[in-house]
């Protein structure tokens, strides 16, 4: 927390990426997407599979990084510090619902939505959005256009260097946040406490979402399980 609110109040162009199950073994299986995801400013375990490995591979103490939790965590600390945040991504309904949400439980929080097209931007629809985020004066952008779309328009949107002045250079902190949009607006039900605090969270999802959500979990949990065995047997 301490670091991402360093980096947004210094208005540095950084990216990172909330690693869920699905994440780790998408980046396994794809170069470009793995370079991406290892490329990052910080790179967090959202999942309790992977906090559990790094724990075994003696990352002591390492706990879950929820997107959702981080998010609200970051807007409650935002309001405090007068420090403006972006949403980047999902329907007008969804985040007409979420910034009436965060209004209400953070009132001083300086908030900006958007809502982009549900297809490829042309360059110049592209230079336009990263000029209304800079222009907001946002040093966190929290960017919802669902993995692995965010982590890469995150990485095409974060300058190379302070000197960059690239016109798609996003000036902040971008976090992809995944459902928190939806979690955090209510269309979409968050699994209970209980579910999260175990590792039952993507068991709820798939419950909830069966046929948009099935390959994710059934394949990509397999293909987890099967690689976190390989890694603890030949450790």
């Amino acid at each position: 927390m301490a670091r991402l609110l360093g980096w947004a109040h210094a208005h540095e162009s950084r990216y990172v990426t909330i690693c869920n199950v699905h994440v780790v073994v998408s980046a396994s299986r794809d170069a470009a997407y793995r370079d991406i995801i290892n490329g990052s400013d910080m790179a967090t375990p959202d999942g309790a599979p992977v906090a559990w490995m790094l724990r075994r591979q003696g990352f002591a103490g390492q706990p879950r990084i929820s997107g959702p939790d981080l998010m609200w965590a970051l807007c409650e600390r935002a309001a405090k510090e007068n420090l403006p945040v972006y949403c980047y991504g999902s329907t007008p309904a969804t985040l007409g619902l979420l910034e009436e949400r965060l209004r209400a439980a953070f009132p001083a929080l300086r908030i900006t939505m958007e809502s982009p097209p549900f297809r490829a931007l042309t360059p110049e629809e592209d230079a336009a959005a990263v000029e209304r985020i800079n222009a907001s004066g946002a040093g966190i952008v929290f960017v919802g256009l669902g993995c692995p779309k965010q982590e890469r328009w995150m990485s095409e949107h974060r300058g190379r260097d302070a000197l960059d002045e690239s016109p798609l250079r996003v000036k902040a902190v971008m976090i992809g946040v995944g459902a928190a949009f939806d979690f955090h607006a209510g269309t979409v039900q968050r699994a209970p406490a209980w579910m999260r605090d175990n590792g039952l969270e993507w068991l709820h999802r798939l419950l909830s979402e069966p046929g948009r959500l099935w390959k994710r979990y059934l394949v990509t949990n397999t293909l987890f399980i099967l690689g976190a065995a390989r890694q603890l047997l030949w450790k």
